[in-house]
């Protein structure tokens, strides 16, 4: 028996939203606003968008189970860390990595890949 595959939001090259066997996973969330110009702006931001995915996917940050963090310079590292300890429940943190990376475009400074458990 084969459990189905639900994908919302769903274009020529993504889908925002997947769920299969109990998991969500989420793809690359980057900051959308354009005058948001600091990485912890942008990293509150992007865990907005997190939140409000997961929601609408029936689950919430408590259930992540891991998420891929690429920065645009290692160097914020610190303040992004600050602003994603002040959102991570105590005891939930979750199985992360963090890179630096070259992102799709340079306004961009931080990208994070959500994976969790189904709510």
């Amino acid at each position: 028996m084969t459990s189905s595959i639900d994908r919302q939001h769903t274009g020529p090259r993504m889908s925002k939203i997947v769920r299969h066997a109990g998991l969500v996973y989420l793809c690359g969330q980057t900051s959308s606003d354009s005058e948001v110009t600091d990485i912890a702006g942008q990293t509150a931001e992007v865990i907005s968008r997190i939140d409000a995915l997961l929601a609408e996917a029936g689950t919430d940050k408590s259930r992540l189970l891991s998420v891929l963090i690429h920065l645009k310079s290692i160097n914020d590292f610190a303040a992004m860390n600050a602003v994603w300890e002040g959102w991570v429940a105590k005891g939930t943190a979750p199985a992360r990595t963090t890179v630096e990376a070259r992102l799709a475009s340079p306004a961009l400074l931080v990208e994070m890949t959500v994976v969790a458990a189904a709510g």
